[in-house]
């Protein structure tokens, strides 16, 4: 979140953050929105209990006061419900720590290092209701390098993370995107700085 900050921060930048929203009022993301002057809003999950579709009625109020047209999950660990997603078609993106379709899920530096892999990195892709299974938008890869724990591997794709994220969020924003089935193809070059591996085609 703090990536998509700094980067939204250039005039030339295709996207406004104009919203930070939690569902846990103890975030740190929300004080360092606030820092950059950024709105924010908290709509606890708690109290609807299991009522997943009241919860994400609760959220989308609260996005439609803030007029927001694009939502960039950040470390929101909950998994929406097909109708929230549907609405929001094409408009949600997020960043997945691993290479999809490889490490679907959580741990995906533990599982990675177990399955012997040479490459690891993440993913920014749309939101579909699978769980990290929507279109790719681009990918980072970094190295699995002998003696590599968790935590070495995890800084490495972190650093990469917050250079992709700000530049895949940019090429939706920007309307250069479009999607053929469960492929994206990108219209025009990638910006220059972006460490971005573009799908064939």
């Amino acid at each position: 979140m703090t990536a998509l900050l700094a980067a939204a921060a250039d005039p030339a930048y295709p996207a406004e953050i104009a919203l930070v929203l939690s569902n846990k009022p103890a975030a740190g993301g929300l004080a360092r929105a606030a820092e950059a002057g950024i709105p924010t809003a908290v709509v606890e999950s708690r109290p609807f209990g299991k009522d997943r579709a009241g919860f994400e009625a609760a959220m989308e109020t609260v996005l439609a006061e803030h007029g927001i047209e694009l939502i960039a999950l950040a470390g929101f660990m909950r998994v929406l419900t097909e109708g929230f997603v549907s609405r929001w078609s094409g408009r949600m993106v997020n960043i997945h720590p691993s290479l999809l379709p490889s490490f679907r899920g959580v741990d995906t530096h533990a599982r990675a290092l177990e399955a012997g892999v040479r490459l690891h990195g993440c993913t920014v892709h749309l939101v579909t209701p699978g769980v990290d299974e929507g279109p790719i938008i681009a990918q980072a890869a970094v190295p699995v390098l002998p003696g590599d724990t968790e935590e070495s591997l995890g800084a490495r794709v972190l650093e990469q993370e917050h250079k992709l994220y700000p530049a895949a969020l940019a090429l939706v924003a920007s309307g250069r995107l479009r999607v053929e089935g469960n492929r994206t193809f990108i219209d025009g070059a990638a910006p220059p700085t972006a460490p971005v591996l573009r799908n064939p085609g």
